[in-house]
């Protein structure tokens, strides 16, 4: 029996792939510097760890939907985080905010509309669904972000029903859309749908939550969880909010999820009513400050040695250019993908290629995710350093980043 040719096209996912191999070959013996998995370094916060605890009896199979308290507690959160009325009933808890964008993608008759770099599970899942992608392309002066004037050109060529999913601050490029109020006007205009995926939106720098839902909530879902401020990838579980005039998508979903996965685990669900109740501001300040200092150490390391890159404003991802780098032009990469292997290879540096972002493959673009270094002692220790020495607190809270970036800046140094 054959496969289904829309599996076919579809790899492994790249930032899985990365963390899966990384850990191969450090069980080989290789020093192995993790800058590809996307994975926040932080603990989850004692609060939400006790309430799991409390709660593992829970044993039963709760509403498709999501356990109603939870989706009260979602639905005040992001109303006031999103200064929108969203009502618990237009929440949807699902295992991991991945899932959630997928079924959305299902159950939407549409074309997917992504600006080039997006994140590397968008296009695969639309490859699976047999949809159509439309890539937009964007431009390091814009850092990376797609503009209204770019979306108005797309919206033009085409009558079909379209699905745009936005991500700021933004995978794989760390910075905030700065065109919110100019993209929500175009999409009102020709009725794209919006996926406004705000997984990063509490790890912005500037404290600030910032969301196309400020200018076009109507026409927008809210893709959110707790993986990327809470830290807890592993735990899965994402939520997906919907306006009322949208709630018939949510519908849709929930009859898909009810023959899928039918709800998302109990103990976990109680649990994750304390990270949408409870004010956890002190550990995102911590966490937030820690982030953009390593951000800064690092985009000076690089921009100091030819290595081209946009500062982030949030998150834990940095794009990086090294198309200018004498001893990357001596090698002749073909594309990005050859050149990621090589840096592996002999530095033990990993990264993920542009092309995993949508970047064509010949441009010399790779991410890096700058969370090799341990949460727990950097939220204690970071905040009682008095003086700092950039170099000192690096090799001290933050030596496989200090490390790793020694070890890629050495390699590129050397003459072949």
């Amino acid at each position: 029996m054959k496969i289904n040719a829309n599996i076919n096209k579809v790899k492994t996912s790249a930032t899985l792939e990365i963390n899966e191999k990384s850990k191969f070959l450090e069980k080989k013996g290789k020093q192995i510097y993790k800058f590809g998995l996307g994975q926040s370094p932080f603990p989850v916060p004692k609060n939400i760890v006790t309430e799991l605890k409390k709660n593992s009896h829970q044993k039963d199979y709760l509403n498709v939907s999501g356990l109603e308290d939870l989706r009260v507690a979602v639905s005040k959160y992001h109303s006031k985080k999103n200064k929108f009325n969203y009502l618990e009933n237009n929440v949807m808890i699902g295992p991991g905010s991945k899932e959630l964008i997928f079924q959305t993608q299902l159950v939407l008759n549409s074309d997917l509309l992504l600006p080039a770099p997006s994140w590397v599970s968008y296009e695969p899942q639309a490859k699976i669904l047999n949809k159509k992608t439309i890539w937009i392309q964007t431009y390091k002066k814009n850092k990376w972000h797609l503009t209204g004037n770019d979306l108005e050109k797309i919206c033009k060529k085409s009558k079909k029903n379209k699905l745009l999913i936005l991500n700021s601050p933004n995978n794989p490029s760390g910075t905030s859309n700065e065109y919110l109020k100019q993209i929500a006007k175009i999409a009102k205009k020709y009725k794209v749908i919006i996926i406004a995926d705000e997984i990063y939106a509490e790890l912005d720098f500037s404290g600030s939550y910032k969301s196309i839902t400020h200018y076009y909530p109507e026409g927008t879902i809210i893709s959110s969880g707790l993986s990327k401020w809470c830290g807890a990838g592993g735990w899965r579980i994402g939520t997906m909010i919907f306006p009322q005039n949208l709630s018939y998508i949510k519908d849709a979903i929930r009859i898909v999820a009810s023959e899928t996965f039918t709800s998302v685990s109990a103990p976990i669900q109680f649990a994750a009513i304390k990270a949408y109740s409870k004010n956890h501001q002190n550990y995102l300040n911590k966490s937030r400050k820690i982030l953009k200092f390593i951000s800064e150490y690092i985009f000076s390391e690089f921009t100091s040695n030819s290595i081209e890159c946009v500062q982030p404003d949030g998150g834990f991802y940095m794009l990086c250019s090294f198309s200018k780098i004498k001893k990357i032009k001596q090698y002749k990469f073909k594309n990005s993908q050859e050149m990621c292997k090589t840096i592996l290879s002999e530095t033990g540096f990993a990264m993920l290629p542009g092309s995993d972002f949508g970047f064509k493959k010949n441009k010399l673009i790779a991410r890096i995710a700058f969370v090799d270094f341990d949460g727990s002692k950097a939220l204690k220790e970071f905040s009682s350093v008095k003086k700092f020495n950039n170099n000192t607190v690096m090799k001290n809270i933050f030596p496989n980043i200090f490390n790793g970036v020694n070890s890629l800046l050495n390699w590129l140094k050397i003459k072949t």
